[in-house]
Order: structure tokens, then C-alpha cells, then sequence
């Protein structure tokens, strides 16, 4: 797996791909920090929910090409016979989009230091907001991963990603047009993009963290299932 890993993260500082969603981050997350800091707010949590529509529109090119590249290059059945496991395959792929991931969001960290110099922010708060942060973007690769490994155009996988994407947001709005509350409800739980707000605002919520655990495994274990089917097909 730590093979597939350090392949997996390589590629995405071998093309400009890597690159350009780093900077897109970097960017804006930039920007919000110097409006906080010079209207004088040590909220720095205020940055993930602020970064959550560009986190939705950004992963789709993350998770674009982690399943399908290999499928469109036909280099995919020579990994299915590499002396590694196909969970071990989907792992590395997963974990080397978390890391990319995950190192967009460190300049946040260092943010919260800056702000620490000359103020005296709630940690606390911050470190909530900076898990659910990760949980919300592992949940999101996760599923982004999977329909990855339905298709062979990396580009196909980026549209559909990015359309699944923003239904998740919208859909407590589209529930609401029902007038039914229990539907209501449930699309409020599936629609765990908005969770950034919930984050970000309240303190540590272990239904929150067990839910999106839940979704990264179960989209880890259906790509991996997705991915044998090939094998064996």
C-alpha cells in the first residue's frame, strides 16, 4: 500500500494538477485569513465553512483520475496482478488524495499561530472545525473516488463528481419543497457538505464524526468492491 501511496502522491506534483489545486486553496484561504486579521477576529474557524463551496468545486479534479486513469491507460489489470491486495490499491489512492488534501488546509494551522501571537483565539474551536474539515474532504474523496472506479474518462468521473457534489448541498433546499418534515431531516444527514457550519460553530459532536467515518468506509469498501469486479470480470 505505501508503494501505491508514494506513486499516487507523486503524480500529483509530476503534473500541474497538484499544483493548481494547492494554489486554489492557498488563494482563498489567504484572502478570508487577511479580512479576519484586519478587521481584527481571531475566529479563524470561520475559514472552513467560508472554504466549503470551493472544497466542493475543487475535490471533483482531486479524485478525478484515481480509479480511471489506469482503466483509460490499460495499465490497470497490471496492478490487479502487482504483489499488493485491491483494498491495498483503493488505500493508497484514497490516502494519497487525503494528503494532498490535508496539506491544503495546513496553512490554516499556521494561520491560527499568527493569530495566536496577538491574540488569544479558542483553540478549541479551531481544532473542531479543522477535523470536521478533514472528515467532511475524506467523505468527499471517498465518494468521488468510487465513481472513479466506474468509469474510464477521468473527465466524465470530474462532472459526475462535481454534479453529485453540489445535489449534496442543495439538498435539504430541494427536501423543503416536499413539506415533509422527516424528509426534511434525512436530506439535512445526507447532505453532510453543510456540516463545515456545524463545525465550525459548535463543540465536538460524536454522531457527526461516526457518521462521516461511516461514509468514508463505506465508500472505501464499495470502490474496492467496484474494483474486484473488474478484476474478475
Amino acid at each position: 500500500m505505501s508503494a501505491i501511496f508514494k506513486r499516487e502522491f507523486k503524480a500529483y506534483f509530476t503534473s500541474p494538477l497538484g499544483y493548481v489545486f494547492l494554489a486554489i486553496f492557498l488563494f482563498f484561504e489567504d484572502y478570508y485569513f487577511v479580512n479576519l486579521f484586519s478587521y481584527g477576529s481571531p475566529n479563524n474557524e470561520i475559514i472552513f465553512p467560508a472554504l466549503s463551496f470551493v472544497v466542493v468545486l475543487v475535490t471533483p479534479v482531486l479524485t478525478m483520475r484515481l480509479l480511471s486513469e489506469d482503466r483509460r491507460q490499460k495499465v490497470d489489470q497490471a496492478l490487479l496482478t502487482a504483489p499488493v491486495t485491491v483494498a491495498g490499491i483503493v488505500l493508497g489512492k484514497f490516502l494519497a488524495a487525503f494528503a494532498v488534501y490535508a496539506l491544503a488546509f495546513s496553512p490554516v494551522i499556521l494561520f491560527e499561530f499568527i493569530v495566536t501571537l496577538v491574540s488569544a483565539p479558542n483553540w478549541l474551536i479551531f481544532l473542531n472545525s479543522w477535523l470536521g474539515a478533514m472528515l467532511i474532504g475524506g467523505a468527499l474523496i471517498a465518494i468521488g473516488m468510487f465513481i472513479s472506479a466506474l468509469t474510464e474518462s477521468p473527465i466524465i468521473s470530474c462532472i459526475l463528481t462535481l454534479i453529485t457534489f453540489m445535489l449534496l448541498m442543495v439538498l435539504p433546499s430541494l427536501a423543503s419543497l416536499t413539506g415533509v418534515e422527516w424528509v426534511s431531516k434525512a436530506a439535512e444527514k445526507i447532505a453532510f457538505v453543510n456540516l463545515f457550519n456545524t463545525f465550525a460553530t459548535s463543540v465536538f459532536h460524536v454522531v457527526d464524526v461516526i457518521f462521516l467515518l461511516s461514509v468514508i468506509v463505506v465508500f472505501v469498501f464499495v470502490s474496492i468492491r467496484a474494483v474486484e469486479r473488474r478484476r474478475w470480470a
